[in-house]
């Protein structure tokens, strides 16, 4: 498998599991019981969806595991700012960045 089409597979899945943590979050502080079964069962399915897509390619998990996590937190970033319309505090965005680093350094690395 291509590193690109790894990436991908990545990105996808890491918008499947912080896009389906917030519905269930959205789901658990919805004002009115349809709406918070609707965001919950939206939520379950879309984490499923995750799980799915995270496992389908046959690769060592462990080996892209940086990677993964450094686009889980990007992501997550990104939906919490545009979802939730919270910034990222100066703790947030410090620990970011080593999180950030961390993933290149696994990611691209060559011992």
């Amino acid at each position: 498998m291509s590193q690109g089409f790894a990436f991908l597979i990545l990105f996808i899945a890491a918008g499947l599991e912080a896009g389906g943590d917030a519905l269930v979050r959205k789901g658990l502080h919805s004002p009115t019981l349809v709406k918070q079964v609707e965001f919950i069962l939206l939520g379950s399915v879309t984490l499923l969806g995750y799980g799915v897509v995270v496992n389908l390619p046959a690769w060592d998990f462990g080996k892209l595991l940086g990677t993964y996590v450094t686009l889980f937190f990007l992501v997550a970033q990104l939906i919490n700012y545009f979802g939730f319309g919270q910034e990222p505090s100066i703790s947030i965005l410090v620990g970011g960045a080593l999180i950030i680093l961390g993933g290149l350094i696994i990611t691209f690395w060559r011992a």
